[in-house]
């Protein structure tokens, strides 16, 4: 195997490794979303905490829009030097 096909590979497994970060993100922002929107009330807190759990769960998800462009530029620039 050459360094090349070694370097591809690893730049590869890096790849996969961010976008199992980016699922994490995305599955535990939700599901924190829809628990603090649930324990809210029940809690007694003012509907203006809503907006802030919202917003949070926003920004978690736009990181990881982000996060997940940057890996598909990625992609397609390793699998375009082949």
């Amino acid at each position: 195997m050459s360094a090349q096909d070694q370097d591809r590979q690893a730049r590869e497994r890096a790849l996969a490794a961010k976008g199992r970060l980016v699922s994490l993100v995305i599955v535990g922002t939700m599901v924190l979303w829809l628990l603090a929107l649930w324990l809210g009330p029940k809690l007694g807190m003012p509907g203006r905490y809503a907006f802030l759990f919202d917003f949070a769960a926003l920004a978690g998800l736009f990181w990881a829009l982000v996060v997940s462009l940057q890996i598909r530029r990625a992609r397609k620039d390793v699998r375009g030097n082949e």
